[in-house]
């Protein structure tokens, strides 16, 4: 009817077809839902998300055919204004903690009430983020943690020259010296020269460590801004 507010789309994503249907029945027995595709993997979810553009993604943690990362990132980048649940049948700081980076919004465990479904899924809906209050200290001192390594990182490699991250970006890449020297129009001996000045800057042995060390601290789209720039 005209003038009535827009029910909130959501998508069920469950290996469980029973579990998808209880969910279904509670969530279109309150007035602002809508279920409007159900999937029972993580492919088959990513290709009802891009088709029916839902607002909310409740998704099991363990659906097969994708990592819960992947997929949380596949739907992010299909719908970006989709917010996605993860459904969980355990409280685990690993998987809500890399969930989150890939975009997800929100964690809940299966022994939840599904009044608590039905409350997280609105706060999800209105921009709100909600995981477990028992894995909430956890959350934030892991992060507070990498922030702190982040920083570290980036303290590092601030002692780099421009021309040293330019190799290092180019390093990411899996270029030897030569394919520096080519890229950078320098000799392979000052590439080489390069590469022993940054092991010596970051404190580390070897190429695989220095390429180990941009990889682990979340800095390499900004080696390759650099190199690119």
């Amino acid at each position: 009817m005209a003038g009535e507010p827009a029910k909130i789309r959501v998508l069920l994503a469950d290996e469980q077809a029973l579990f998808r249907e209880a969910v279904k029945m509670v969530l279109e027995a309150e007035p602002d839902f809508s279920v409007v595709a159900e999937a029972g993997d993580a492919l088959h979810a990513v290709a009802e998300a891009r088709r029916t553009r839902p607002d909310i993604a409740l998704v099991d943690a363990e659906l097969p055919t994708l990592t819960v990362e992947e997929l949380t990132r596949r739907i992010k980048s299909s719908v970006p204004d989709c917010g996605v649940m993860l459904l969980s049948p355990r409280a685990e700081l690993g998987t809500l903690v890399s969930s989150m980076e890939a975009g997800a919004s929100g964690y809940l465990t299966k022994d939840s009430g599904l009044d608590q479904l039905v409350e997280a899924t609105r706060a999800v809906h209105r921009g709100e983020t909600r995981v477990p209050s028992k894995l909430l200290g956890p959350l934030l001192g892991r992060l507070i943690h990498r922030r702190r390594d982040e920083d570290e990182a980036m303290r590092k490699l601030s002692r780099l020259t421009r021309r040293e991250r330019e190799v290092l970006a180019l390093m990411m890449r899996g270029a030897d010296n030569a394919v520096i020297a080519q890229a950078l129009t320098i000799s392979p001996e000052t590439a080489r020269t390069h590469i022993q000045n940054i092991l010596g800057k970051l404190g580390l042995h070897s190429r695989l460590e220095a390429v180990a060390f941009a990889s682990g601290n979340g800095i390499v789209n900004r080696l390759v801004q650099v190199a690119a720039s």
